[in-house]
């Protein structure tokens, strides 16, 4: 029996609409919510995935501020340029897309922008709330996570998850979330990875598989207990096709899992909507 589909464009429009609620209520106010994002060099995945967010932001009635720089650029020129979007009051968050190109400081730009315009959620201040169980900007890719398995009824209270990957944007923030004694939350976490000993048996032992490692086909339908919700996190491209951790035979174990296109993707670019309206919402006091 084929696995349910948990439709991520679906539950992001539901998102969306209530963004654009609190976006209009703002914009009453006198308050245009403005989201900023910061591109260096021409990865193709990157910029198509920029082109999405302010696309989105127009949608909703966010206003999209955007600078791209040369892959090349000197370091201290993004250091400025970050701290010029620190300084605009205009924009109330802002993203400076990753990865960098080689030769810049990752860790010391996304030091450099200011905790409360983190959109991302992934300065070292908010991913410490997070770790200290107080969390304030969440990962925009977990939260998306547990909005899109909340949203079809299903909960991780004492459930077993298993994340396969550790990475800073999906991984090791998901497994810190999904552990918080929080309502629909509480779970049980285990973070493995593709060097782990006895992987299968491991996801296997799941009642959630979540998979953000970027390898295509990873988890496959023999790793999988017949009934276990299976979300691919993790993405890569063959050229322009998306490719998932998730191999095609999951969906016939599983009883439910995220689609190659339109699972965990749209919600990622929702909660970051979702994020960009709190931070407005924090400077003008209030929804």
């Amino acid at each position: 029996m084929a696995a349910e589909l948990l439709d991520g464009n679906l539950v992001a429009s539901q998102v969306k609409q209530q963004v654009q609620a609190r976006a209009e209520r703002l914009k009453a106010r006198g308050v245009t919510v403005g989201l900023g994002t910061i591109l260096v060099g021409d990865d193709g995945p990157s910029a198509r995935y920029v082109e999405m967010k302010r696309a989105d932001c127009a949608e909703v009635g966010i206003e999209s501020f955007h600078t791209h720089l040369p892959a090349g650029v000197a370091e201290q020129e993004l250091v400025e340029l970050v701290e010029s979007y620190n300084a605009d009051p205009r924009i109330h968050s802002y993203l400076v897309q990753l990865p960098l190109p080689s030769g810049h400081d990752e860790d010391r730009i996304l030091s450099l922008v200011k905790p409360e315009k983190d959109v991302d959620g992934l300065h070292p201040m908010n991913l410490g709330y997070l770790a200290m169980s107080r969390p304030r900007v969440l990962p925009c890719t977990p939260a998306g996570i547990v909005e899109l398995l909340k949203a079809y009824g299903i909960g991780f209270d004492g459930k077993h998850a298993v994340v396969l990957g550790r990475g800073l944007t999906i991984g090791r923030p998901l497994a810190l979330l999904l552990a918080l004694n929080q309502p629909g939350l509480n779970a049980a976490v285990t973070v493995v990875h593709s060097r782990t000993r006895d992987l299968a048996a491991l996801v296997r032992s799941a009642d959630i598989v979540i998979s953000a490692t970027g390898a295509p086909g990873i988890v496959t339908a023999s790793m999988v207990t017949p009934g276990a919700v299976v979300v691919g996190a993790g993405t890569s491209f063959e050229g322009r096709k998306l490719l998932s951790d998730l191999a095609d035979d999951v969906s016939e174990v599983a009883g439910w899992v995220t689609p190659r296109i339109g699972g965990v993707g749209p919600m990622t670019r929702a909660m970051l909507l979702l994020n960009a309206v709190k931070a407005a919402e924090a400077v003008a006091g209030g929804g």
